[in-house]
């Protein structure tokens, strides 16, 4: 699909350091970079004549040269269960979907960062996509304050978790200049602690996140306990294998009440035996972890099943009593299929795997 062909810059793409730097470079003051910046981010405001405490030439000015773009909601799914699940076009009308989860402990918005995923995760519908291209930005944060509007949460406190359709840290520097937009405090003013970055391991993007001054929690897609294991299981896993996976988390810092998450979808018959949970134990005997077990939800095209209840917590159990902090996270959202590994957009040209090659290499 074509990109579009406005040529002017997209200011809802620039972080507030970089937004102050364009606007010095066109010879204005700073502080009109941080309403502007306000304007886009707190506000929701992509007309430039919206604006008003801009002067009307400033305001046409900056309308000749730049623009702001925001994801637009095409369509909305409702569960039984309160979930709600969105769709969004993007300018090139490619297609993504994030989630609103309610009733957590704060309300949470799942969101993507891809247009596919190049990862291939085995028991994941997003991989089954393919990858067509990374998120920008603006593409990124603005789901967030899209979703806000939507469910009337706009000025209230949420948590957001990168989650959705994609991988983050293969889309690092438009994922951490998109937190840094949330985080900021002239826009939607998110705390870090409220945001979630989910990775199936891609070790020297971890370590570079473990060096960034803005740090969201850090959730790790394990999902096995041995390295054949989890080759079948996510391939990049023969790139970055446990042993190096593992040892990142070791030297990740974290704060002194928090906990590195480590998510284990449990497939029946494969992953969920009495001995991977002791593997899991052994595994992660040195890490300040926790583990979200997230029983499979199957679909059509995935090649496994969903453990009965009595698997899944005896796992849980043999994890408890060896020490281990671990919770089942419930599903929400099957009915719509907004479920955890349930996100795909059918209808679009389905890309090849020399993504995954490239990362691999």
């Amino acid at each position: 699909m074509a990109r579009p062909t406005d040529a002017r810059q997209d200011l809802a793409d620039l972080d507030l350091a970089a937004l102050e730097v364009l606007f010095h470079q066109q010879s204005l003051p700073r502080f009109r970079a941080r309403q502007v910046f306000a304007w886009i981010h707190q506000h929701g405001v992509t007309d430039f004549a919206a604006m008003t405490n801009l002067g009307r030439d400033l305001r046409s000015r900056l309308a000749d040269r730049f623009r702001v773009s925001v994801p637009r909601l095409a369509h909305e799914d409702r569960s039984t269960d309160g979930t709600r699940k969105f769709l969004f076009e993007l300018e090139d009308g490619r297609r993504i979907e994030a989630v609103y989860i309610p009733d957590t402990p704060r309300q949470t918005f799942c969101i993507s960062s891809q247009v596919g995923c190049a990862m291939d995760c085995g028991f994941c519908l997003t991989g089954k996509m393919g990858f067509a291209r990374h998120l920008t930005p603006a593409e990124i944060a603005g789901q967030v304050r899209v979703l806000a509007e939507a469910t009337g949460l706009a000025g209230t406190p949420f948590n957001v978790v990168l989650m959705g359709m994609g991988e983050p840290l293969h889309n690092y520097d438009s994922v951490m200049t998109a937190i840094r937009i949330l985080c900021d405090e002239q826009g939607m003013a998110v705390a870090p602690r409220r945001i979630t970055l989910s990775t199936v391991g891609l070790v020297p993007a971890m370590e570079k996140l473990a060096r960034e001054p803005i740090m969201p929690n850090l959730a790790v897609s394990l999902h096995a306990t041995t390295d054949a294991q989890r080759d079948r299981l996510v391939p990049i896993n023969r790139k970055y294998p446990l042993e190096a996976l593992i040892d990142a988390c070791k030297l990740f810092p974290l704060k002194r009440r928090s906990r590195i998450t480590f998510e284990y979808v449990l497939l029946d018959g494969v992953n969920d035996t009495p001995e991977d949970a002791r593997r899991l134990v052994r595994l992660l005997n040195d890490v300040k972890a926790k583990v979200n077990l997230l029983p499979l939800n199957a679909a059509p095209g995935i090649p496994y099943e969903r453990p009965s209840d009595a698997r899944v917590d005896r796992f849980a159990r043999l994890l408890a009593e060896h020490g281990v902090t671990v919770s089942v996270r419930k599903s929400r959202g099957r009915d719509i299929r907004a479920a955890c590994g349930q996100l795909i957009v059918e209808g679009q040209k389905k890309a090849t795997g020399r993504r995954l090659a490239d990362v691999m290499a």
